[in-house]
Protein backbone atom coordinates (compact mmCIF):
# COMPACT_ATOMS: atom_id res chain seq x y z
CA UNK A 1 0.00 0.00 0.00
CA UNK A 2 1.38 3.48 -0.73
CA UNK A 3 2.12 5.71 2.08
CA UNK A 4 -0.64 8.54 3.45
CA UNK A 5 0.01 12.13 2.07
CA UNK A 6 1.25 14.10 5.16
CA UNK A 7 -0.48 17.60 4.36
CA UNK A 8 -1.39 19.96 6.88
CA UNK A 9 -4.91 18.08 6.64
CA UNK A 10 -3.84 14.63 7.52
CA UNK A 11 -1.65 16.49 10.53
CA UNK A 12 -5.06 18.17 11.74
CA UNK A 13 -6.84 14.09 11.80
CA UNK A 14 -4.19 13.14 13.65
CA UNK A 15 -4.38 15.79 16.54
CA UNK A 16 -8.07 14.87 16.74
CA UNK A 17 -7.43 11.38 16.69
CA UNK A 18 -5.04 12.02 19.51
CA UNK A 19 -7.53 13.80 21.80
CA UNK A 20 -9.83 11.03 21.01
CA UNK A 21 -7.17 8.40 21.97
CA UNK A 22 -6.81 10.14 25.10
CA UNK A 23 -10.04 10.59 25.90
CA UNK A 24 -11.11 6.80 25.00
CA UNK A 25 -7.64 5.63 27.33
CA UNK A 26 -8.55 7.57 30.05
CA UNK A 27 -12.39 6.73 30.35
CA UNK A 28 -11.60 2.65 29.40
CA UNK A 29 -8.52 2.63 31.72
CA UNK A 30 -7.20 0.28 28.69
CA UNK A 31 -3.62 2.02 28.81
CA UNK A 32 -1.89 -1.28 29.12
CA UNK A 33 -3.44 -3.12 26.13
CA UNK A 34 -3.41 -0.29 23.72
CA UNK A 35 0.99 -0.29 24.62
CA UNK A 36 0.67 -3.68 23.85
CA UNK A 37 -0.56 -3.33 21.01
CA UNK A 38 1.33 -0.60 19.13
CA UNK A 39 4.93 -2.78 20.67
CA UNK A 40 3.40 -6.14 18.89
CA UNK A 41 2.60 -4.60 15.30
CA UNK A 42 5.89 -3.00 15.44
CA UNK A 43 8.13 -5.47 17.27
CA UNK A 44 7.66 -8.00 14.04
CA UNK A 45 10.52 -5.90 12.23
CA UNK A 46 13.56 -8.07 10.63
CA UNK A 47 16.47 -5.14 9.92
CA UNK A 48 17.69 -7.75 7.11
CA UNK A 49 14.58 -8.46 5.39
CA UNK A 50 12.66 -4.74 5.78
CA UNK A 51 9.92 -6.44 6.27
CA UNK A 52 7.19 -6.72 9.61
CA UNK A 53 7.29 -4.00 11.96
CA UNK A 54 4.77 -0.91 12.59
CA UNK A 55 2.56 -1.10 9.63
CA UNK A 56 -1.16 -1.75 10.89
CA UNK A 57 -0.57 -5.75 9.64
CA UNK A 58 -1.72 -6.79 13.19
CA UNK A 59 -5.55 -5.60 12.49
CA UNK A 60 -5.35 -9.19 10.30
CA UNK A 61 -7.06 -11.96 12.06
CA UNK A 62 -3.79 -14.14 10.64
CA UNK A 63 -1.83 -12.17 13.22
CA UNK A 64 -3.67 -11.00 15.73
CA UNK A 65 -4.49 -14.73 16.63
CA UNK A 66 -0.75 -15.42 17.07
CA UNK A 67 -0.24 -16.83 20.55
CA UNK A 68 1.69 -13.60 21.27
CA UNK A 69 -1.10 -11.71 20.30
CA UNK A 70 -3.55 -13.19 22.39
CA UNK A 71 -6.02 -10.96 23.51
CA UNK A 72 -5.27 -7.95 21.64
CA UNK A 73 -8.68 -8.32 18.82
CA UNK A 74 -9.77 -5.76 21.89
CA UNK A 75 -7.26 -3.53 21.14
CA UNK A 76 -7.84 -3.26 17.49
CA UNK A 77 -11.63 -2.73 17.95
CA UNK A 78 -10.94 0.11 20.37
CA UNK A 79 -8.96 1.79 17.71
CA UNK A 80 -11.58 0.68 14.96
CA UNK A 81 -13.51 3.46 17.05
CA UNK A 82 -11.06 6.27 16.64
CA UNK A 83 -10.33 5.08 12.94
CA UNK A 84 -13.99 5.34 12.10
CA UNK A 85 -14.02 8.99 12.94
CA UNK A 86 -10.96 9.53 10.74
CA UNK A 87 -10.51 7.44 8.31
CA UNK A 88 -7.83 9.43 6.18
CA UNK A 89 -5.36 8.02 9.03
CA UNK A 90 -3.56 4.76 8.93
CA UNK A 91 -4.19 1.74 10.97
CA UNK A 92 -0.13 1.85 11.01
CA UNK A 93 -0.28 5.47 12.68
CA UNK A 94 -3.32 4.91 14.19
CA UNK A 95 -1.95 1.87 16.49
CA UNK A 96 1.92 3.60 17.30
CA UNK A 97 -0.36 6.68 18.33
CA UNK A 98 -2.18 5.21 20.60
CA UNK A 99 1.00 3.60 21.93
CA UNK A 100 2.37 7.00 22.57
CA UNK A 101 -1.32 8.56 23.93
CA UNK A 102 -1.08 5.47 26.48
CA UNK A 103 2.22 6.14 27.99
CA UNK A 104 1.18 9.97 28.36
CA UNK A 105 -1.94 9.34 29.81
CA UNK A 106 -0.89 7.32 32.69
CA UNK A 107 1.98 9.61 33.51
CA UNK A 108 4.91 8.82 31.33
CA UNK A 109 7.19 10.58 28.72
CA UNK A 110 6.37 12.73 25.93
CA UNK A 111 7.21 9.80 22.78
CA UNK A 112 7.87 12.22 19.84
CA UNK A 113 5.57 11.09 17.13
CA UNK A 114 5.64 11.51 13.59
CA UNK A 115 3.09 10.43 11.22
CA UNK A 116 3.33 8.74 7.62
CA UNK A 117 3.46 4.97 8.17
CA UNK A 118 2.13 3.02 5.36
CA UNK A 119 -0.39 0.29 5.59
CA UNK A 120 0.14 -3.42 4.63
CA UNK A 121 -2.04 -6.07 4.31
CA UNK A 122 0.75 -8.93 4.73
CA UNK A 123 1.92 -10.74 7.95
CA UNK A 124 4.92 -11.72 9.13
CA UNK A 125 5.57 -15.51 10.22
CA UNK A 126 4.70 -15.74 14.07
CA UNK A 127 7.74 -16.29 16.49
CA UNK A 128 8.83 -12.52 15.86
CA UNK A 129 8.01 -11.58 19.25
CA UNK A 130 9.81 -11.88 22.79
CA UNK A 131 8.88 -14.90 24.55
CA UNK A 132 8.38 -14.23 28.52
CA UNK A 133 10.17 -17.55 29.29
CA UNK A 134 13.12 -16.87 28.07
CA UNK A 135 16.53 -15.02 28.98
CA UNK A 136 19.00 -12.70 27.88
CA UNK A 137 20.41 -14.56 24.81
CA UNK A 138 16.85 -15.30 23.33
CA UNK A 139 16.25 -11.20 24.05
CA UNK A 140 18.90 -10.10 22.45
CA UNK A 141 18.04 -12.33 18.84
CA UNK A 142 15.05 -10.74 19.12
CA UNK A 143 15.88 -7.04 19.47
CA UNK A 144 19.29 -6.92 17.41
CA UNK A 145 17.14 -8.73 14.83
CA UNK A 146 15.31 -5.41 15.05
CA UNK A 147 18.22 -3.62 15.24
CA UNK A 148 17.76 -2.44 18.58
CA UNK A 149 20.32 -1.96 21.74
CA UNK A 150 20.55 -3.31 25.23
CA UNK A 151 19.90 -0.10 26.44
CA UNK A 152 16.99 0.04 24.43
CA UNK A 153 15.98 -3.68 25.39
CA UNK A 154 16.01 -2.47 29.06
CA UNK A 155 14.23 0.81 28.88
CA UNK A 156 11.28 -0.73 26.77
CA UNK A 157 11.23 -3.60 29.33
CA UNK A 158 10.37 -0.70 31.81
CA UNK A 159 6.63 -0.30 30.50
CA UNK A 160 6.09 -3.08 32.23
CA UNK A 161 5.07 -0.43 34.77
CA UNK A 162 2.10 -0.94 33.26
CA UNK A 163 -0.73 -3.40 33.18
CA UNK A 164 -0.42 -7.07 34.33
CA UNK A 165 -0.95 -10.72 32.88
CA UNK A 166 -3.19 -12.76 32.13
CA UNK A 167 -3.42 -16.49 32.48
CA UNK A 168 -5.58 -17.27 29.90
CA UNK A 169 -3.35 -15.04 27.09
CA UNK A 170 0.46 -15.47 28.55
CA UNK A 171 -0.22 -18.47 31.20
CA UNK A 172 1.39 -15.65 34.15
CA UNK A 173 -1.22 -14.08 36.55
CA UNK A 174 -0.27 -10.56 38.18
CA UNK A 175 1.22 -6.96 37.93
CA UNK A 176 5.14 -5.99 38.23
CA UNK A 177 4.06 -3.01 40.49
CA UNK A 178 1.97 -1.61 42.41
CA UNK A 179 -0.04 0.70 40.72
CA UNK A 180 -0.45 -1.03 37.28
CA UNK A 181 -2.06 2.61 35.69
CA UNK A 182 1.10 4.57 36.26
CA UNK A 183 3.88 4.66 34.58
CA UNK A 184 6.95 5.08 36.16
CA UNK A 185 10.50 3.37 37.44
CA UNK A 186 8.61 1.50 39.62
CA UNK A 187 9.21 -1.66 37.55
CA UNK A 188 13.08 -1.43 37.90
CA UNK A 189 12.61 -1.10 41.64
CA UNK A 190 10.46 -3.92 42.32
CA UNK A 191 12.64 -5.89 40.39
CA UNK A 192 15.72 -5.09 42.57
CA UNK A 193 13.88 -6.09 45.55
CA UNK A 194 13.58 -9.49 44.67
CA UNK A 195 10.38 -11.37 45.18
CA UNK A 196 7.02 -9.50 46.30
CA UNK A 197 4.09 -10.87 47.00
CA UNK A 198 1.62 -10.76 44.47
CA UNK A 199 3.70 -8.81 41.86
CA UNK A 200 4.46 -10.71 38.67
CA UNK A 201 8.58 -11.65 37.11
CA UNK A 202 8.83 -13.41 34.72
CA UNK A 203 12.19 -15.07 33.40
CA UNK A 204 12.54 -12.47 30.69
CA UNK A 205 12.53 -9.38 33.80
CA UNK A 206 15.08 -11.57 36.30
CA UNK A 207 17.37 -12.07 32.63
CA UNK A 208 17.92 -8.25 32.79
CA UNK A 209 19.55 -9.08 36.38
CA UNK A 210 21.44 -11.47 35.47
CA UNK A 211 22.79 -10.37 32.54
CA UNK A 212 26.13 -7.72 33.92
CA UNK A 213 25.23 -5.39 30.78
CA UNK A 214 21.79 -4.96 31.07
CA UNK A 215 21.75 -4.61 34.84
CA UNK A 216 23.75 -2.04 35.00
CA UNK A 217 20.93 0.14 33.03
CA UNK A 218 18.13 -1.23 35.66
CA UNK A 219 20.01 0.03 38.61
CA UNK A 220 20.31 3.57 36.77
CA UNK A 221 16.67 3.71 36.07
CA UNK A 222 15.73 2.14 39.86
CA UNK A 223 17.78 5.06 41.20
CA UNK A 224 16.96 7.74 38.11
CA UNK A 225 13.48 7.96 37.02
CA UNK A 226 14.74 11.17 34.69
CA UNK A 227 16.98 9.16 33.21
CA UNK A 228 14.45 6.17 32.65
CA UNK A 229 11.99 8.71 30.93
CA UNK A 230 14.45 9.78 28.66
CA UNK A 231 16.25 6.55 27.55
CA UNK A 232 12.39 5.38 27.37
CA UNK A 233 10.93 7.83 25.09
CA UNK A 234 13.91 7.94 22.62
CA UNK A 235 13.41 3.86 22.76
CA UNK A 236 9.92 3.62 22.57
CA UNK A 237 10.05 6.07 19.28
CA UNK A 238 12.93 4.07 17.98
CA UNK A 239 10.26 0.95 17.81
CA UNK A 240 7.53 2.81 16.27
CA UNK A 241 9.34 4.03 13.51
CA UNK A 242 11.64 0.88 12.38
CA UNK A 243 11.64 0.05 8.76
CA UNK A 244 9.72 4.21 8.57
CA UNK A 245 10.93 6.78 7.02
CA UNK A 246 9.37 9.98 7.42
CA UNK A 247 8.02 12.44 4.51
CA UNK A 248 6.46 14.84 6.35
CA UNK A 249 9.90 17.08 6.91
CA UNK A 250 9.50 17.17 3.28
CA UNK A 251 6.20 18.32 3.52
CA UNK A 252 6.72 21.16 6.20
CA UNK A 253 9.57 22.10 4.16
CA UNK A 254 7.91 22.38 1.25
CA UNK A 255 4.91 24.33 3.05
CA UNK A 256 7.78 26.43 4.39
CA UNK A 257 9.05 27.35 0.94
CA UNK A 258 5.77 28.35 -0.01
CA UNK A 259 5.09 30.55 2.60
CA UNK A 260 8.53 32.66 1.97
CA UNK A 261 7.54 32.66 -1.84
CA UNK A 262 4.19 34.42 -0.78
CA UNK A 263 5.98 36.47 1.96
CA UNK A 264 8.69 37.84 -1.45
CA UNK A 265 5.85 38.49 -3.31
CA UNK A 266 3.91 40.38 -0.52
CA UNK A 267 7.24 42.43 0.05
CA UNK A 268 8.35 42.94 -3.98
CA UNK A 269 4.27 44.09 -4.15
CA UNK A 270 4.81 46.82 -1.00
CA UNK A 271 8.30 48.01 -2.73
CA UNK A 272 6.14 49.09 -5.95
CA UNK A 273 3.83 50.51 -4.13
CA UNK A 274 6.17 52.48 -2.28
CA UNK A 275 8.04 53.28 -5.13
CA UNK A 276 5.16 53.93 -6.86
CA UNK A 277 3.88 56.79 -4.27
CA UNK A 278 6.75 58.54 -4.22
CA UNK A 279 7.53 59.11 -7.82
CA UNK A 280 3.96 60.64 -8.17
CA UNK A 281 5.21 62.35 -4.65
CA UNK A 282 8.18 64.01 -6.60
CA UNK A 283 6.10 64.83 -9.92
CA UNK A 284 4.02 67.29 -7.68
CA UNK A 285 6.68 69.32 -6.21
Amino acid sequence: MAPPVVDREYLKEIDKARRDLRALISSRNCAPIMLRLAWHDAGTYDAKTKTGGPNGSIRNEEEYTHGANSGLKKAVDFCDEVKSKHPRITYADLYQLAGVVAVEVTGGPTVDFTPGRKDSKISPREGRLPDAKRGATHLRDIFYRMGLSDKDIVALSGAHTLGRAHPERSGFDGPWTQEPLKFDNSYFIELLKGESEGLLKLPSDTALLDDAEFRKFVELYAKDEEAFFRDYAESHKKLSELGFTSSSSKIIAKDSTVLAQGAVGVAVCAAVVILGYLYEARKRM
